[in-house]
């Protein structure tokens, strides 16, 4: 499929999710996650029933009786700018950890060859104050005394185009202090480890599920000249995988996952240590803050954008 570097606003990605017609709900949910500005379904499973309530069944268009029933299709509609391959890998990887069967393909062609497509859009991104996310293959860039972080956005999440990711790494800006130590819960792409070390952190330790996201965690710290001693990343979970204290704990995940975190993370943070969360959609904030007083924490900071909210936290 051809594009062009004219990004109109009818020139929207689209990110089409295909799963057994029984997850349809479940996934429309973690659909709506991903882009909380709206979703279009398409299930045909009860074609058949509703017609023959409606009218007869002849009636029921040729084209429409031969469509799969037992699969429906999530549609979601994404402006190019943003990235559309984080949402990707943010769906794959929530579906998954649901258990739920899935293809998806980004407007009608695999991923593998969109990515490529896409990096016309990607340009440098200055964050906050003091940073500058640059994709490795733009080297025309002036950086105005800004940090720069050098990326491979590839499909783990985290490139600094969603709005989570970007209220994350202002927070960073604001509570990192030089010579701190920094856990990184879900790290993706190594995106805020890598910003906390560039912001003066000592060490950052990375945990994540996916073995993508840790081979590319790993591999973006080395391109920005931390070696083991100050970055390392991991596959796996909080509670398996991270022992110690640390005085900065960032997890950009999803409301739902804080929530479970929340309960553990008081145990790995140090006396006076900064808790920042984000991946929280406003509807679900009553919950998520309800969620921090219970486990014993009160907030320091909130910011929004676009529906999207990261709060800084510390023990009360």
């Amino acid at each position: 499929m051809g594009m062009t570097n004219e990004v109109t606003q009818d020139s929207w990605t689209e990110i089409a999710i295909t799963v057994d017609t029984a997850d349809i709900d479940a996934a429309g949910s973690i659909a709506n996650m991903a882009v909380p500005y709206g979703i279009y379904i398409e299930d045909y499973s009860a074609l058949v029933e509703e017609t023959m309530e409606i009218a007869h069944i002849d009636l029921i268009d040729e084209e429409l009786l031969k469509r799969d029933r037992t699969k429906g299709i999530i549609h979601i509609y994404i402006n190019p700018e943003e990235n559309p391959l984080e949402a990707v890998s943010f769906l794959k990887e929530r579906l998954d950890a649901s258990g739920i069967k899935n293809e998806i393909t980004v407007s009608d062609c695999r991923v593998e060859d969109w990515q490529n497509n896409w990096k016309q859009y990607y340009k440098p991104i200055p964050i906050g104050k003091k940073l500058l996310i640059r994709p490795l293959w733009i080297d025309d860039f002036d950086a105005q005394g800004r940090k720069v972080l050098n990326l491979e956005p590839g499909l783990a999440f985290g490139t600094g185009s969603h709005p989570t990711t970007r209220l994350c790494l202002v927070m960073l800006e604001n509570h990192i202090k030089d010579g701190c130590s920094v856990l990184d819960i879900g790290c993706g792409s190594g995106i805020l480890s890598i910003a906390s070390l560039l912001l003066g952190a000592k060490s950052a330790f990375g945990v994540d599920i996916d073995a993508v996201a840790v081979k590319s965690a790993n591999a973006n710290a080395k391109e920005n000249g931390f070696d083991e001693s100050r970055f390392r990343a991991v596959k796996g979970n909080l509670s398996d995988k991270v022992s110690g204290r640390f005085e900065v704990i960032v997890a950009n995940i999803v409301a739902d996952i804080i929530m479970s975190f929340n309960t553990q993370v008081g145990g790995f943070l140090v006396d006076g240590g900064i808790y920042i969360t984000g991946g929280i959609i406003e509807s679900r904030e009553a919950e998520v803050v309800s969620s921090f007083y219970e486990n014993g924490f009160e907030i320091l900071e909130r910011r929004e954008n676009n529906g999207w909210l990261v709060f800084a936290l510390k023990k009360a």
